[in-house]
């Protein structure tokens, strides 16, 4: 029994893609016995690039069922089948991060027909839906909108099959997708990590952590450790058995996080910011050590861009002025900025100039009192010059709106 799908997205980033339109075709191998054919409603803009590819308008969606609405649907359709996709991988993922954002784990067994296509018809000039499809005198209608590819997709199967004879290949290509081997554990692990900064941990199968670490990038980074050849990380890869992870947003959050952990992963800032002959420049700290730059830099990139903002702003042409805005010495103020994810806030207590605390609440959450924050906050048992530093710089970028400390 197969599902044969497809799934248009709103082309939001990756991993923030929702679903806006979806066909299902059961198939028992011989005759469609069950479809499910609808527009979804995304809850979010549709790019004008998706909308001019499938002709699918916000107009037409509002009125359409949200993801939550037909979940169920999808369940009962796809239950003991193999979910079948031209390119499966992304209507796969389309689906797991959907159900993922209603909390519940969607897992199917899935076959690609492009794979099977090569193998089975080799030398054709591309391997697209669109362009194989037409090569082959499969009628395809509506292309770029689910019900058209997604039919298109299950003529093209239903040619496979019948060109396999002894379905050798399909039987193989089923094992090899999910047969316990190295390479599908690393994809079964890593499938949906997000492309985001966090804390990342590795466990074993009874839960222990087996590596943790704050990383830039949590999917290209859990990839990496179990592509790698190195001796290092052999027994990671072997014990590894679940991944989990911690978003931290900014970096700033992520240094507040550090510190709150009593972890000193000191960044190295080989770059200053000086003022001489009326102008602002960056250069390597060590050229000039009598010398105390008034902001530090990871880069000397980093800083130029830091340079180009400051000499647009009228009000930075006197360096006395700058100075000021940006150091926060004997500051008592509450910082509010951007959070880990949409609809969160990031606050900052702030005493004397040191960072005492820091703490996160929805957008929803009145927090005009101490006695609100003191049950929202987390103390930092670290002082950092690091962390000052990107205090600075967040402040001289407007990231944060500081607030007298309320009472």
């Amino acid at each position: 029994m197969y599902s044969i799908i497809d799934i248009e997205s709103n082309g939001a980033g990756y991993r923030k893609e929702c679903i806006i339109d979806i066909a299902v075709y059961r198939y028992d191998g011989q005759k469609i016995v069950d479809q499910f054919i609808s527009l979804v409603n995304p809850e979010s803009d549709i790019t004008p690039f998706v909308q001019k590819l499938t002709s699918i308008t916000p107009k037409m969606v509002k009125t359409a069922p949200k993801f939550h609405e037909i979940a169920r649907r999808i369940i009962e359709i796809t239950e003991n089948t193999t979910l079948v996709g031209h390119n499966i991988d992304f209507d796969y993922r389309m689906l797991r991060q959907s159900f993922k954002r209603l909390g519940y784990d969607f897992k199917i067994s899935t076959l690609d027909t492009i794979p099977l296509a090569q193998k089975l018809i080799p030398d054709e000039v591309s391997y697209s839906l669109g362009k194989l499809v037409r090569s082959l005198g499969i009628p395809l209608t509506n292309h770029h909108r689910a019900e058209g590819d997604a039919r298109a997709t299950l003529e093209l199967f239903k040619l496979l099959i019948s060109k396999d004879i002894e379905n050798e290949i399909i039987q193989k290509q089923h094992e090899e997708t999910n047969a316990k081997t190295y390479i599908n554990k690393i994809k079964e692990l890593t499938q949906d990590l997000p492309n985001e900064k966090g804390f990342v941990y590795f466990q074993n199968e009874g839960g222990k952590i087996v590596f943790s670490d704050h990383v830039q990038d949590i999917n290209k980074f859990s990839k990496k450790v179990f592509n790698s050849k190195s001796k290092k990380w052999e027994e990671i890869q072997k014990n590894t058995e679940q991944i989990n992870f911690e978003l931290t947003g900014t970096d700033i959050i992520a240094r507040l996080m550090l510190n709150s952990r009593n972890v000193k992963k000191r960044e190295a800032l080989p770059f200053g910011l000086y003022y001489r002959n009326n102008k602002y420049i960056v250069e390597k700290n060590k050229l000039n050590k009598a010398e105390k730059p008034i902001l530090r830099f990871r880069s000397f990139t980093q800083g130029s861009k830091a340079v180009k903002f400051i000499t647009s702003k009228e009000e930075f042409k006197d360096i006395e002025a700058f100075k000021k805005k940006v150091d926060f010495r004997k500051r008592n103020e509450l910082w509010l900025g951007q959070g880990r994810k949409l609809g969160e806030k990031l606050f900052l207590i702030i005493e004397n100039g040191k960072v005492i605390s820091y703490g996160f609440y929805e957008l929803f959450t009145q927090i005009q009192t101490l006695s609100k924050l003191s049950k929202l906050k987390i103390d930092l048992p670290l002082s950092s010059s690091d962390l000052n530093n990107e205090l600075q710089l967040a402040l001289l970028r407007g990231d944060f709106e500081a607030l007298p400390l309320p009472k």
